[in-house]
């Protein structure tokens, strides 16, 4: 058995884990491996890699991926790219393609089950943790903490410059990310996609906190989030500007030093949170997905994606209605206001 490879999208800590596992169980049940570079890039473009077990071997601890990957979607030009795509899968000789992705890459690769049931398994991932197949994804515990690491530092520069520093992560829909960070390191406030932003409750709170004695501050902003939608006969209030480049955290800077008149200071965390090696948590949980995975090709249950639910890995039909992104569950975020002062 000949089994293909690819990794989709934003690089993610734990997709260099799954590869290793996917090529060992492969390999041990006497198959070979290949991987395509740069996503669907590599399999428009016939671009290869082999992966054997010595290859692969280093990999666990490894962050990124080290197949490479892109936004390259063969849909956006079919004409060209998907007689390519599919001339390329067959050339290879492939009897199925494992395909590692968010909900774009998943997406593709549904669609190719679809139109041309393509032998296709799927693997979720995303550092956003919003895609409903799983309860949790690997490379988000890896992001969380290095959040965290990142807002424990800004904390000591914040303390010392009586500043309030706003520190915004990614999260374009969802909040997940933000939120459990919030809590790890006790955030003054949090503002997700999820609750539209409220200004004046938010310098409320951040005056009662200098009231009290405390004269810094740490307030996590996902980038999606955003205030409430305007009505479009009303005056348009003043608390937020129109964003800017810069990010909603800059914004939400600004709206905070006009109405406290204390200085506010935006960090961007940006690309920081996929980096690096991913931790203990996430080298574990990509390594069960890699196994996870390659037995459902050696088994040949194909047109699958993997789900994890209470700890246990499953599959489901690869299909756009597999593939929903899941909100922030405001249990969680509950949590974190708690401590909103």
């Amino acid at each position: 058995m000949k089994v293909g490879i690819l990794t989709g999208g934003g690089d993610c800590p734990g997709l260099n884990a799954v590869i290793r596992a996917v090529a060992r169980r492969v390999s041990e049940a006497g198959g070979e491996c290949v991987g395509f570079l740069e996503g669907w890039r590599g399999l428009v473009r016939g671009m290869t890699k082999p992966l054997t077990l010595d290859e692969v071997e280093p990999w666990l601890g490894r962050g990124g991926t080290v197949l490479g990957s892109s936004r390259t979607n063969p849909y956006r030009d079919p004409d060209a790219d998907l007689p390519r795509l599919r001339r390329n899968f067959a050339d290879a000789g492939l009897d199925a393609l494992i395909v590692v992705g968010g909900d774009d890459t998943l997406g593709v690769a549904a669609r190719l089950v679809n139109d041309f049931d393509l032998p296709i398994v799927g693997v979720p991932k995303t550092i956003d943790n919003d895609l409903a197949l799983v309860d949790f994804s690997f490379g988000f515990d890896t992001a969380v903490n290095v959040v965290v690491e990142s807002v424990e530092r800004l904390r000591t520069t914040a303390e010392s410059h009586r500043r309030v520093m706003i520190v915004e992560t990614m999260g374009r829909s969802t909040g997940w990310l933000a939120c459990f960070a919030g809590i790890a390191v006790g955030a003054d406030y949090v503002l997700v996609p999820e609750v539209p932003i409220d200004v004046p409750h938010l310098v409320s709170a951040l005056k009662r906190r200098r009231e009290a004695g405390r004269n810094h501050a740490i307030v996590l902003v996902a980038e999606g989030a955003r205030r409430p939608d305007p009505d479009p006969g009303a005056p348009q209030p003043e608390d937020l500007d129109p964003p800017r480049p810069g990010g909603v955290g800059a914004t939400v800077a600004r709206a905070i030093e006009r109405r406290l008149d204390v200085e506010t200071r935006t960090v961007v965390l940006g690309h920081l949170q996929r980096g690096g090696a991913p931790t203990a948590h996430d080298r574990v949980l990509a390594t069960r997905m890699g196994l996870a995975a390659a037995e459902l090709v050696l088994q040949r249950r194909l047109g699958t994606v993997l789900t994890l639910r209470g700890g246990r890995i499953g599959d489901v039909p690869l299909d756009s209605q597999a593939l929903a992104v899941r909100p922030l569950d405001l249990a969680f975020y509950q949590d974190a206001a708690a401590f909103f002062y």
